[in-house]
């Protein structure tokens, strides 16, 4: 598929040197821009899955001990009057943990399919892009 004139116009470089180029192209001299084409790549998007995954898993263990520590606590403090505020910051710990606990679970597959999606992108533009004349390799 060829470029329209238009479009081939734009991507060669005019009489100042300058040219358009399209994030993650490589640019040849970087555009002119003085700095790198902004590039969307898979490995942040795995990382914040990993890291996600990994507070998924932490916010659930600390549930669980929290659990089991209101069990001991609650047999040992029977009787005082701090037993039912103690119940009361269990009952609010346990909402923020499930909370945490079930947003990095959701976060970490929107994570990894971001990601996915865009390593998948970053392969699709370049192969567009391979073997054009007067447009960025």
């Amino acid at each position: 598929m060829a470029l329209s004139a238009r479009w081939q116009e734009l991507f060669d470089a005019d009489s100042s040197g300058a040219r358009m180029s399209l994030a993650s192209a490589n640019a040849p001299g970087d555009g002119g821009r003085g700095g790198p084409d902004h590039k969307a790549s898979q490995g942040p998007w795995t990382r914040a899955s990993g890291v996600a995954d990994a507070l998924h898993t932490s916010s659930a263990s600390a549930l669980t001990e929290l659990e089991t520590a209101a069990k001991v606590e609650a047999k040992s403090t029977a009787g005082l009057d701090s037993t039912k505020a103690m119940s009361e910051v269990l009952g609010s710990w346990k909402v923020r943990l499930t909370a945490v606990r079930d947003e990095c679970g959701r976060l970490e597959g929107s994570l990894k399919s971001a990601g996915k999606e865009f390593g998948e992108q970053e392969v699709r533009i370049k192969r567009t892009f391979e073997g054009r004349t007067g447009g960025p390799k």
